[in-house]
């Protein structure tokens, strides 16, 4: 045993090691391999400054990654940390700006938010015996819905003292980045030094018997959860402070992705297993992936399709690694054949594996010839569109595309899924390929001017379409004007109406500026018709099947309604929906945007009317005056895309 033993380390060389390294941990091989792949598809992917970019954006994942591998470890779930990174983001700004508070005790009260949530769960799971899954389910609802109404759904500014934790030391070091790192150490020294750490793999391992073996299991849950909503506090800081506002609506869906990042790191979702650096490994893979994805300009919808692939072959390259290492084999539990060297067929099964995430990539490649516009221009442009899950921004896209065409240049497109922080990440990359121009159509106003002011440095023009953009210079603006669109809508219901009636109104997403003009707008034209009453208004999120739920309730509670408006086209056909016969009858319904449907609804008189934007022509104008810019051109500070009203006859 011990002449074994000593073969095997004096065959240890520095290639031998990188080997076991690889070996032994399936998602740093994975990471070299998307690193590798990634180099070679792209030129821009090895910059200082897109690495330096690949670590900002991987770093709020991380953070809240490094709470959640103490969950996992421990053998629960927590699907809550979005939310909570929201809801403390929220508070230390609220608390700042609106109650006052010195702003280290606006951090304090923040961090404390977070952790009182992480033990608000842990008591719902420990005493209360809810399922990991329900309490923290829970806990994503609430965080989530109180972060909306200390915002009253709109965000608020961050401190600009605050605010620094999203600059850069130097000129170069991401702060964020930084704030990683000191995570991520925190993480590995909880545990690897402590007791509450030594606890949290007893509990994953085997919960009765770390129970019988004299550990508080009730308080350790305790103690583990909070944690993570400690962990998650800080991670909604960063984001914050990377978008200059706490967004109410932030960090959607980042739980998932937390989840993701520890199991790509190798822990188990049965608990026992895992490790901060595996954590840090599998939210880099993930940023890796969505930076590298951009720069390959592949369609936004297909990246889906390939996030989801690669994740779950890093998952299966973990997966044949751990089963491996079950196996009888050299001493300390190595994988593989005598010596620690891998059997045929592990190295079968990682071929395998590279050949697949390689061909995978090189194919991402292909498919972006697809979803980008006249790649062979001289001229690039980028536009980021805030959400393509709306009929709205699609058009825009294709006015934008046809365009691009027909001027023969290069259009890339990307989609931010109304996440800002995301948008934040593509209009990063944008500048890191030093495009001609970039047009950003911003989730939201506020958040967007600290990435376009990096895009403004690097000298690269910025054109804002539909909405502006928000202490930043930009180019021009392309736009209707939604204020002057919701007056016109007011306008349009009160005659619909005759000047008298009951109504309800359906607003868009909270937070947004589109749902605040048009919102703001209605409200200012109906003040010159007192005789009509709005006797509720409720959130549908610019989405049809909620603009038919959320109708449907109030009518419940509301008889005798005469008119609805909504603040787009897609939840004005959900409220259609919703009235049935009584739609351009009894009920008259205005919606905004005037989509294909929408202006079939009107054909149909189902749909009183729609504010009609054209936003075919907004997408064209918008790809028109960037072309200008990159020329040198000088172009108008603000354009206006007509508006009109589109009635029932």
């Amino acid at each position: 045993m011990a002449s074994d033993t000593i073969k095997t380390g004096q065959a240890s060389g520095g290639p031998a090691v990188l080997r076991r390294v690889l070996l032994d941990n399936g998602a740093l091989s994975a990471l070299v391999l998307l690193l590798a792949a990634m180099a070679l598809l792209s030129g821009d992917f090895l910059t200082t400054d897109n690495l330096l970019n690949v670590g900002v954006q991987a770093a709020v994942t991380a953070i809240l990654a490094f709470g959640v591998t103490f969950v996992i470890v421990s053998a629960g779930i927590d699907l809550s940390v979005g939310s909570v990174a929201a809801l403390s983001a929220t508070v230390l700004a609220w608390s700042a700006t609106s109650q006052g508070l010195p702003v280290w005790l606006a951090v304090i009260l923040a961090l404390a938010t977070g952790l009182a949530c992480g033990l608000v769960s842990g008591a719902l799971i420990s005493f209360g015996k809810l399922p990991p899954f329900i309490a923290t389910l829970a806990m994503l609802s609430v965080g989530r819905g109180l972060a909306l109404v200390i915002s009253q759904g709109s965000p608020i500014p961050f401190p600009d003292s605050v605010s620094h934790l999203g600059d850069t030391i130097g000129g170069w070091l991401p702060v964020p980045v930084i704030v990683m790192v000191v995570m991520g150490l925190i993480t590995a020294g909880v545990l690897a030094r402590t007791y509450v750490g030594r606890a949290m793999y007893a509990i994953g391992g085997n919960e009765e018997a770390a129970r019988l073996s004299g550990i508080r299991v009730k308080r350790q849950k305790l103690a583990i959860y909070a944690l993570s909503g400690a962990f998650a506090a800080v991670a909604g800081i960063v984001l914050a402070s990377r978008l200059s506002s706490a967004q109410p609506q932030a960090a959607v869906g980042y739980e998932l992705d937390a989840i993701a990042a520890v199991v790509i790191g190798g822990a188990s979702l049965s608990g026992g297993v895992g490790k901060a650096s595996g954590t840090l490994i599998g939210a880099l893979i993930l940023a890796v992936l969505r930076n590298g994805l951009n720069l390959l300009e592949v369609s936004a919808f297909w990246q889906q399709v390939v996030i989801g692939l690669v994740i779950a072959l890093a998952v299966l390259l973990d997966t044949a690694r751990r089963r491996a290492g079950s196996r009888p084999g050299a001493p300390g539990g190595a994988a593989g054949g005598p010596g620690g060297k891998p059997t045929p067929a592990q190295i079968g099964k990682y071929a395998v594996a590279a050949v697949a995430v390689v061909a995978l990539l090189v194919g991402a490649s292909v498919w972006r010839s697809a979803s980008s516009s006249g790649g062979g221009g001289k001229i690039k442009v980028a536009l980021s569109v805030s959400t393509l899950n709306n009929p709205f921004f699609v058009q825009l896209k294709q006015g934008a595309q046809a365009e691009a065409k027909a001027q023969g240049i290069s259009l890339t497109v990307t989609d931010a899924q109304n996440d800002a922080s995301q948008q934040a990440n593509q209009i990063q990359n944008f500048t890191s390929q030093n495009v001609k121009t970039i047009i950003i159509n911003p989730v939201d106003s506020d958040a967007s001017g600290p990435s376009v002011r990096a895009a403004n440095k690097a000298g690269i023009p910025v054109l804002a379409a539909d909405r502006t953009v928000n202490k930043a210079d930009i180019a021009t603006l392309v736009a209707s004007d939604n204020v002057a669109g919701g007056k016109l809508a007011a306008k349009t219901l009160a005659e619909q109406l005759g000047g008298q009636g009951r109504i309800l109104i359906l607003q868009g997403t909270a937070g947004t500026s589109a749902s605040r003009e048009r919102g703001q707008g209605f409200a200012e034209g109906l003040k010159a018709y007192p005789g009509i009453k709005v006797v509720a208004k409720q959130p549908a999120d610019f989405d049809r099947t909620k603009g038919l739920d959320v109708t449907t309730n109030l009518l419940q509670a509301h008889s005798g309604i005469d008119g609805i408006f909504a603040e787009n086209d897609e939840m004005a056909l959900g409220a259609v929906k919703a009235l049935g016969s009584k739609a351009g009858k009894s009920v008259k319904v205005v919606g905004f945007d005037g989509t294909p449907d929408g202006l079939k609804a009107v054909q149909d008189g189902t749909l009183a009317a729609t504010v009609a934007q054209q936003p075919q022509e907004l997408g064209k104008m918008a790809v028109q005056n960037a072309i200008k810019v990159a020329k040198g051109e000088k172009v108008a500070e603000a354009i206006k895309v007509p508006v009109k009203v589109v009635a029932a006859k």
